[in-house]
């Protein structure tokens, strides 16, 4: 089920620069064809992603967890001309949706797109980092943490997509994912090699940027 939209996410949108006729094709396929499309990243976070890009210009971005390609495609058009982002995800049935939408954006010298296991393959791509994106499995976030951070150069952008879990981790609830948000969020504000920032944007944005 997707999540309801408020009146003032709905102004924020309505006055933001509108999605592409393909990201907006790709948005009522992933909900056609998937049984969560609540995970796909949506047209405020799309633009948001694709701003940082165009701020930072990365050389070399990452993202680890690819869904249906939402974010990746507003990623890859935020980046130089020279830039080139490698994304995993994990689900090979998904290969096929995220594939199409790369080959109809004609972003196939931008995006590097990985099926795997983010820890096997995190490992094997060569040289560092300007920005990641994570938005896989909320249990994984302090181990892919720790895969990139090293990696990452320094002022490079870590952005972490549902840091805040519906707001639960305010409720003081106790199951499994929201205590490991929780703790996630705390180890990054206790990392003395990053300054920090949650935005309450969608289920809450963290942006880290290595000193």
């Amino acid at each position: 089920m997707s999540r309801p939209v408020d009146p003032l996410t709905q102004y924020c949108e309505a006055l933001s620069t509108p999605p592409s006729p393909l990201l907006q094709a790709l948005e009522r396929e992933t909900h056609l064809k998937t049984l969560a499309p609540q995970m796909m990243s949506g047209h405020l976070q799309g633009q948001l992603l694709q701003l940082l890009c165009h701020l930072k210009q990365p050389k070399q971005a990452l993202e680890i967890g690819t869904f249906t390609g939402y974010a990746a495609l507003c990623m890859a058009a935020g980046l130089p001309e020279d830039g080139i982002l490698h994304t995993i995800e994990a689900n090979p049935e998904l290969e096929y949706l995220i594939r199409k939408y790369i080959d109809q954006a004609d972003l196939q010298e931008k995006i590097s797109l990985h099926i795997g296991k983010a820890e096997e393959i995190i490992p094997e791509i060569e040289g560092n980092f300007d920005l990641v994106f994570l938005d896989a499995g909320k249990l994984d976030y302090p181990l892919f943490y720790d895969l990139v951070i090293d990696r990452l150069n320094s002022g490079g952008l870590i952005i972490a997509d549902n840091v805040l879990w519906s707001g639960k981790v305010v409720q003081g609830l106790r199951d499994k994912d929201t205590q490991a948000l929780h703790a996630f969020n705390q180890m990054i504000q206790d990392d003395s090699r990053v300054r920090n920032l949650i935005l309450p944007i969608r289920d809450g944005l963290l942006i880290a940027q290595k000193k």
